[in-house]
């Protein structure tokens, strides 16, 4: 039975919940690999909508199994902070799992990423302020706190002793900020060992021994391709691979065992924090963008930049992933627009690219070339089969398909649970 990976096939925020939970019903578990709490999912159940941050989407649906797999940086507050909400609301949260290798989000990672932000200026990255950098980077500089040290409390001790030797006089040196106590760091953490412990596993070998027994596995990525540390527009990235590469890495579960790659993708594209996007709108037609599909951070409450559909992304991020299917969200915000611009190439200095610059100079210089298709006025939000689209929504979907790289098997039409297209079945 098939692993499938799940990733954004922009810079983030494309609906990825939406996906999953279209998926949910099929799938035995449900993995979030890479980031943590810096990233958002609105899920729409009935009329009910929930903002999940820090846990896999799948947790909404029954009979799923939830995954937090070592690749995830934890902020072990939040997590139990969102349960609590979810628990509070008739959601069923007792099947969760998180591994035994996830890193931990502390105190002085969140200090830490708060006072360097604010230190670069101008030249600030726009991170979320969640300590999600400063965590990887202890991850790989190999001073970082684990899930299982939570219960050790004399090897923890030990761990955030040696951090913070470096961090305090970091922060009391060149930020002008206190030095953060390191019993004030154990004693926090230690108060959820109890709670958490129940949850921890061995969730690579859980993972793989429901593969062998043949249930179907869905790998959710946070963030998005363009936002991913090695392949995005980098430094303006997050601090993990988003892309399903990551899937591996971030789970141990082995690169062969996944059989399809699914790469949400919105119908015009967005953007939050700092960087190259060459879409973007300052005009109206962003405003509209921006206000017809409610564009402000699951995580942040940030409006988010906005701009048409850029078809050599798609592409990229069907080479870079392996896309074997896109579903693309939210084709009802452009409803009632007479023309609908669709990036095809760049221009960078009279020179024309047809595909993604490798020079981040040239990316950042890159102009959209733009070809026009005609819009539709008719309201979509009903639509359930290709064919209830009008004809110009779904020669839309058909030019980006040929633009893209990969097939769109799903179309999300609204907001709701059910508002979706399905032209391919996504586990076939």
């Amino acid at each position: 039975m098939p692993a499938i990976v799940l990733i954004g096939a922009q810079w983030g925020d494309e609906g990825k919940g939406k996906a999953t939970d279209l998926l949910g019903s099929r799938v035995d578990y449900v993995v979030k690999f890479n980031g943590g709490n810096n990233a958002g999912h609105t899920v729409v159940v009935g009329d009910e909508k929930y903002a999940l941050h820090l846990l896999p989407s799948g947790i909404l649906s029954p009979g799923v199994t939830p995954v937090i797999a070592n690749g995830v940086v934890v902020d072990v507050e939040v997590l139990f902070d969102e349960l609590d909400a979810l628990s509070a609301r008739g959601v069923d949260v007792s099947r969760l799992l998180v591994s035994a290798n996830a890193h931990v989000i502390t105190e002085y990672h969140r200090t830490i990423d708060k006072v360097t932000e604010r230190f670069l200026g101008k030249k600030q990255i726009g991170t979320t302020g969640r300590g999600i950098g400063p965590t990887y980077a202890d991850k790989i500089n190999r001073v970082g706190i684990r899930i299982q040290d939570l219960f050790d409390e004399n090897i923890l001790r030990q761990k955030v002793e040696g951090a913070l030797e470096q961090k305090n006089h970091l922060l009391v040196k060149v930020y002008n900020r206190r030095a953060i106590a390191v019993n004030e760091v154990v004693d926090d953490l230690l108060g959820y060992a109890d709670r958490l412990r129940p949850m921890v596993a061995d969730t690579g070998l859980v993972l793989n021994q429901a593969l062998d027994d043949g249930r179907i596995v869905l790998f959710e990525g946070g963030q998005a391709t363009m936002l991913d540390v090695d392949h995005g527009t980098y430094p303006f990235v997050t601090s993990s691979n988003a892309t399903s590469g990551g899937a591996a890495t971030g789970s141990g579960v082995a690169p062969n065992r996944f059989d399809r790659v699914i790469a949400v993708v919105k119908a015009y594209t967005t953007r939050v924090g700092a960087g190259p996007f060459p879409t973007e709108l300052f005009d109206e037609s962003g405003e509209f963008l921006r206000t017809a599909g409610f564009e402000f951070g699951t995580t942040t409450g940030r409006p988010r930049r906005t701009g048409w559909y850029d078809a050599p992304i798609a592409r990229y991020a069907a080479r870079i992933n392996g896309v074997t299917d896109f579903v693309l969200t939210k084709l009802d915000v452009l409803t009632g627009l007479e023309k609908i611009p669709v990036c095809v190439a760049y221009d960078v200095d009279g020179t024309r690219f047809d595909e993604v610059p490798v020079n981040q100079t040239d990316f950042h210089h890159a102009v959209p070339i733009y070809e026009e298709l005609p819009g539709w006025d008719e309201d979509i939000t009903g639509a359930r089969t290709f064919e209830d689209l009008p004809a110009t929504a779904r020669a839309y979907v058909e030019a980006l398909e040929g633009m893209s790289g990969s097939r769109m098997s799903a179309i999300g039409v609204g907001p709701a649970r059910d508002a979706i297209v399905v032209r391919h079945d996504l586990l076939g």
